[in-house]
């Protein structure tokens, strides 16, 4: 059951208007940190590809509109199309590999058909990500976004002392750890409302350490156009695709699905830290977050430029600064697209020291990893948890180290492991398929939901405990404690505004100790973890409309309400007398 317990941390909740003030500046400082990101990664595979040097100005600009726009519809989410949330957009460094092989072999046109087709495989996970509920669990996403980090260290490492040739051997150890150590105590000292400014505060003192040493070069900016769009370089897309095509489609889609666990980790933990109250995840939040990445993926593709991801800086920013408000989200994605057309003020941010760029971004990574420690760890760790947390964290770690089998790996499957984010999440996917797939077998029940219900469940549960052996004490408490749900689903139906009757499935599956008992059906209420979180924190009160909940708060060991579109899950553990 999910926490109520009130954050002090967060300032703003996405529904809250901050000023415009501290919105801009916490959107500009946001963007200042992922602008890098958007650029570099773009030139960077380009020029890796052989691509013509005129070629690479079409490449950024269309990688920060698409940006933009992605970035601005996860926050004001249109229609299912988004998050609501700040959830920061930009070039996806997962497909790097993939594109240069796509460039080299078949040129920009054909990568860009893979990335449109590629990119609708994401709606489609989008649209039935309820079917795969018992894969892409709390474990999966926290096990990722630990792996984000343990990916990207140490690039950020390397990115340290990355200084000209004559700097000054203590040029960039002292930039970096006056950047480092500004954030550090800011963010464990700082009142509220100088917290949140504490990136960009570290950002400037870190540059103005760097400057007398000669690490912020302005001969970029100077030679940059103040406006402009570089027309005449979009590549097109591949309307007859050749056997490159074909060959490589599998790695493109194989890469996407990895990035959209990725976007559903993000999609969870910026949750986590949006709200002063904890509340229940919301999936139809990360439905919205996956069909955004999937509209900026395929925008990237018609476009010809690389594909875009969830920043998951997003989620360490946001506990930082304790700004959840999706006003900051539209600030960002204005400036990413207005930006486009401004060459030189984004060669003046591109222009930021590698070491103050690096040691900022070495905080917000060590932040995200201990928040997918968090979900894992509050998703409660069993042996079979631990088993999947520790051998795909570390079977990851070693693929991203290049320590296992290098020797062997090559062409597409060194290409596939050698980033440890997607190989560990391809054996955290594995291990929780083996789970599921060797686990005990399901019963299950249908019928509309009302009177009718209640009547079959009884019996089918009872017969479904007496297989197992339970005795009649703890059969008499699964009985009841399904019996309580069904009125509570009853309950919001009253209370919806629903046409006819709603469709209701029971599954039941558990052995000798314990039973998981799934109710799927569509409901318009609030999630029963959140009642349930909050009705824990109040004294007893003669209600009419609590018992129910009251009454399964005590039959159930746990309650998890998981909220997509067209349907709610609403699975209930009963633990048997030992």
């Amino acid at each position: 059951m999910s926490s109520n317990r009130p954050s002090d941390t967060v300032r703003y909740e996405p529904d809250e208007n901050p000023p415009i003030l501290v919105a801009v500046g916490t959107g500009i400082q946001a963007a200042l940190v992922n602008l890098g990101g958007i650029v570099i990664g773009a030139v960077i595979v380009f020029r890796i590809a052989g691509q013509p040097e005129s070629y690479i100005p079409w490449a950024i600009f269309a990688a920060l509109i698409v940006s933009g726009i992605s970035t601005f519809l996860q926050a004001v989410r249109f229609w299912r199309i988004g998050s609501g949330h700040i959830l920061v957009m930009g070039t996806s460094g997962a497909f790097i590999a993939v594109c240069v092989t796509a460039l080299v072999e078949g040129g920009p046109a054909t990568m860009a058909s893979l990335i449109v087709i590629s990119s609708l495989f994401q709606f489609l996970l989008a649209s039935r990500l309820s079917w795969l509920r018992r894969i892409f669990t709390p474990v999966v996403s926290g096990t990722v976004i630990m792996l984000i980090a343990v990916a990207v260290m140490p690039i950020i490492f390397d990115t340290l002392k990355d200084v000209p040739e004559n700097a000054s051997p203590i040029a960039a150890p002292i930039a970096a750890l006056s950047t480092i150590i500004v954030i550090a105590v800011l963010i464990m000292r700082a009142p509220p409302s100088l917290r949140l400014w504490s990136p960009i505060i570290g950002i400037i003192v870190g540059c103005a350490v760097a400057a007398p040493f000669g690490l912020y070069d302005l001969n970029a900016v100077l030679e940059s156009d103040w406006v402009g769009v570089p027309f005449g370089s979009w590549p097109g897309i591949e309307l007859t695709p050749g056997i490159e095509f074909w060959a490589l489609l599998p790695a493109f889609i194989v890469v996407t699905l990895v990035g959209a666990i990725e976007t559903v980790g993000d999609g969870v933990a910026i949750q986590q830290v949006s709200r002063r109250n904890r509340r229940a995840t919301d999936f139809r939040v990360v439905q919205g977050a996956l069909n955004s990445d999937g509209l900026g993926n395929l925008l990237s593709g018609l476009l010809g430029t690389l594909p875009n991801t969830t920043y998951s800086s997003s989620v360490s920013l946001t506990e930082v600064t304790g700004i959840a408000s999706r006003r900051v989200g539209v600030v960002i994605g204005i400036i990413f697209a207005v930006l486009a057309f401004f060459p030189k003020a984004t060669a003046l941010l591109i222009a930021i020291p590698a070491p103050v760029a690096a040691a900022y971004i070495t905080v917000l990574l060590a932040l995200l990893f201990v928040q997918g420690m968090r979900m894992i760890i509050q998703d409660g760790v069993d042996h079979r948890k631990a088993a999947v947390v520790g051998l795909a964290f570390w079977l990851g770690v070693g693929f991203q180290s290049q320590v296992i089998f290098s020797d062997l790996l090559g062409g597409f499957w060194g290409v596939l492991l050698g980033n440890g984010m997607t190989s560990g999440a391809i054996v955290a996917i594995l291990m929780m398929l083996f789970l599921d797939f060797t686990g005990p077998r399901s019963k299950r029940l249908t019928s509309d939901l009302n009177s009718d219900a209640l009547i079959k469940l009884e019996p089918f549960l009872r017969e479904f405990a007496s297989a197992r052996k339970w005795e009649p004490e703890s059969t008499d408490r699964l009985a009841a404690a399904g019996e309580e749900t069904i009125a509570v689903l009853m309950q919001e139906v009253d209370a919806g505004d629903a046409d006819g009757p709603r469709r209701l499935t029971v599954s039941a599956r558990g052995d000798a100790q314990s039973a998981e008992l799934e109710f799927a059906t569509t409901l318009e209420g609030e999630n029963m973890e959140d009642q349930l979180a909050y009705l824990s924190e109040l004294p007893p009160v003669p209600d009419e409309h609590e018992v129910s909940y009251r009454l399964l708060w005590h039959y159930a060991s746990s309650v998890s309400h998981q909220k997509y579109h067209s349907i709610d899950v609403i699975t209930i553990s009963v633990e048997a007398s030992r």
